[in-house]
């Protein structure tokens, strides 16, 4: 009886409601009929003004002569623009951009990643001086499915006045994977997903959020088979990805992206949560040099929790390869352990003559290739080309080099100083201290002797000498080659440069990890990682990778390579002072593999002139 009773209260209420939603209705109308909700007015308003402030930076990517072939987006004032590595790779090094200005510029080929389907070129100013408008990076990470999205670009070579078609709508989907194509190429990791249109054109370039800040290169779309028409489904490169690959593009290298050397997928046991267990490993990997073994399980790695193979894939293939990032691992019933773990190359990246000759023009002309358009020759691009094996465009390179050594060089000029050298101090071993006497010393066979003494045991080489056997090169025994590094790190202030004659390039960007001189631990290694520029030098058989810090210049330490087989000499370089007038460290750690060989505090230098 007392839901009956009830009844008529409960269709009094729905007639009350269904008036309010048809004066809702009538509401609506009206407006619609006369006067646009005010949120709609200035969500219009903002849209529109973010469209205005980005589209100078758009770029119309056009083989030399503007025939469009792509789209591009600047991403700072001296010219520097992102894009596809296939928008690239059939123009040549020497291409043309068109901007919303109307104008056309030359432009060159700067660095590649052809794993991750990108490329860095340079826009030409029409004047010395020129500036260009350009995108603000955003950090994609924050990028979240129902953010809005707004791609930009040439599609179907629609913007023959250079000004892009702007496209609208939701990211639907983020962290996705995309196998690759050809030769190993074109693998899409840990990208955006998106339903706003992105059609063949659109291929390099920007997608924007709501607010025009850069969160992703378009590049890839799903396609009906009956015609290259979007079907709602396309894929950007995360701006993320990218910046961890921007120093190497900057430096003109044709990159490649890691592989850990090890096989990990996901492992179900009855009544436990999946793990990432070690499927298969290669011994000559750093990972297992570091420890991780078969059946270990992954726990992190880059500072992100493992949950599924697919997700493990993601995360590996933002990075370069040779950058060393924490992994942490646990053996069967065994605490959790983290290390830092040097990555290896995916794949021996080869595209034939990726940047030699004109682009193909199927059917094309007899004998193949794109005839030579007018003037291309002439471009002023052209003379910011330079072949190098394993680089994209060696010029680039050699910009980096003389703008970190110029930089170096401002700690002090080292090369008046090119004879005797001596440092003493204390030395801090794993079970002794003592105090350290280190000489260089130049003998009349033209070859240094260095040497170091400390609680009356001597070490000597002489990293030259021919008959010196290997195993001398790495003395002191447990320090992975300290008196070796030691000799490239004087003749690299002494002579820079022209002291490697056998490979002196710039390496782009990689972390570094010095250890903390304070006495505390940090939670994990990540903690500790400083961002650096790194140069790469090669004399005799030495091959050293040298860390510089991004803010200040400073050389933060190397990894010498005394004996290929071994572990590399780290040298960790603190606590700079003035030494007559120019900044020595006088604190120097070394490591190797897992260890810790020794502390190294300098209370003196004494630098003697050639």
């Amino acid at each position: 009886m007392k839901s009956i009773a009830c009844r008529p209260r409960i269709l009094f209420a729905a007639f009350v409601l269904t008036l309010g939603a048809a004066a809702l209705l009538v509401s609506g109308a009206n407006r619609a009929a006369g006067e646009v909700d005010k949120a709609v007015l200035e969500a219009e308003a903002k849209r529109v003004a973010v469209i205005a402030k980005v589209k100078p930076t758009v770029a119309a990517v056009c083989f030399y002569g503007g025939e469009a072939c792509g789209s591009g987006v600047v991403i700072d004032e001296e010219g520097y623009a992102l894009t596809n590595f296939h928008v690239v790779q059939p123009t040549g090094p020497v291409l043309q951009c068109g901007l919303a200005d109307g104008k056309l510029y030359d432009a060159v080929v700067v660095g590649l990643d052809k794993v991750g389907d990108v490329a860095l070129i340079k826009l030409l100013p029409k004047k010395a001086g020129d500036k260009f408008a350009f995108a603000k990076l955003a950090d994609s990470d924050g990028v979240k499915v129902g953010d809005w999205s707004m791609a930009m670009g040439n599609p179907f070579g629609l913007s023959l006045d250079f000004t892009p078609t702007v496209t609208y709508g939701l990211v639907s989907g983020v962290n996705r994977y995309q196998p690759p194509e050809g030769k190993g190429t074109l693998e899409y990791t840990d990208c955006i997903q998106t339903d706003t249109s992105i059609n063949p054109g659109n291929s390099g370039g920007p997608l924007f959020d709501a607010n025009g800040d850069l969160i992703g290169i378009n590049g890839r779309g799903s396609f009906e088979k009956r015609g290259r028409v979007n079907s709602g489904v396309g894929y950007a490169i995360s701006i993320n990805q990218i910046k961890n690959f921007l120093g190497h593009l900057r430096a003109g290298i044709d990159t490649d992206h890691a592989t850990l050397g090890a096989a990990i997928e996901t492992a179900n046991e009855d009544g436990e949560l999946a793990k990432m267990v070690v499927r298969s490993i290669l011994e000559d990997s750093d990972a297992a040099k570091r420890g991780l073994a078969l059946g270990d399980e992954v726990v992190r790695f880059a500072g992100r929790q493992l949950s599924s193979t697919n997700q493990y894939k993601n995360i590996l293939g933002i990075f370069p390869k040779e950058w060393r990032l924490p992994l942490t691992y646990r053996h069967a019933n065994a605490e959790k352990k983290e290390i830092l773990v040097r990555l290896m190359g995916n794949i021996d990246t080869v595209v034939e003559k990726p940047m030699a000759g004109g682009p193909p023009m199927p059917p094309g002309p007899p004998g193949g290739g794109r005839p030579q358009h007018e003037g291309q020759d002439k471009s002023p691009a052209k003379k910011l080309f330079e072949e190098k094996k394993g680089f994209a465009n060696y010029y680039f390179n050699k910009q980096c080099q003389d703008k970190l050594t110029a930089a170096f060089k401002q700690t002090g000029d080292f090369t008046p100083l090119a004879g005797n050298w001596k440092a003493a101090g204390t030395i801090e071993l794993t079970d002794r201290k003592g105090e350290f006497q280190l000489t260089f010393v130049d003998g009349s066979d033209g070859m240094t002797e260095v040497k170091i003494s400390r609680n009356g045991i001597d070490d000597a080489v002489k990293p030259l000498k021919a008959d010196q056997p290997l195993g001398e090169l790495v003395q002191p025994q447990g320090s992975g080659g300290l008196l070796a590094a030691l000799y490239q790190y004087r003749r690299l202030l002494t002579a820079g440069k022209g002291g490697f004659e056998g490979g002196f390039d710039h390496g782009g960007h990689e972390p570094f990890y010095p250890p903390r001189t304070d006495g505390t631990q940090p939670e994990s290694l990540k903690d500790l990682r400083v961002d650096c520029e790194v140069l790469r030098t090669k004399h005799a058989s030495f091959e050293t990778k040298w860390y510089f810090s991004l803010a200040d210049h400073r050389l933060l330490g190397c990894e010498a390579v005394i004996n290929k087989e071994d572990d590399p000499c780290e040298l960790y370089f603190g606590d700079y002072k003035p030494v007559d007038g120019r900044q020595l460290p006088h604190r120097i750690e070394v490591r190797t593999g897992n260890k810790k060989y020794a502390v190294m505090t300098v209370k003196s230098y004494q630098l003697d002139k050639k």
